[in-house]
């Protein structure tokens, strides 16, 4: 069990060992981050302008419609605790 314990002990300061220090900003590791991100943006699939546009209104849909609902279910529960504490 011990022998387990420092197995896992000298992993773990080998991979500490081969990072590089979190803290430290330099312009190398900064260019190499934005190059990767722009990457990764290029990787993304984005949607047709009609796709979005329906999206958007179903979104705006439900937004009205669970508002409307929710408003009225606090109107009620007020009017409710009103004449229950009258």
């Amino acid at each position: 069990m011990a022998a387990k314990k420092i197995e896992r002990s000298s992993k773990s300061k080998a991979v500490a060992a081969d990072q590089p220090e979190a803290g430290k900003f330099s312009l190398a590791r900064i260019r190499e981050f934005s190059g990767e991100v722009k990457s990764e943006f290029n990787k993304i699939a984005w949607p047709d302008k009609k796709v979005t546009m329906g999206s958007t209104g179903v979104v705006i849909a439900l937004v009205i419609l669970i508002s409307i609902y929710l408003g009225a279910v606090d109107l009620f529960l007020g009017k409710l605790v009103s004449y229950i504490l009258k």
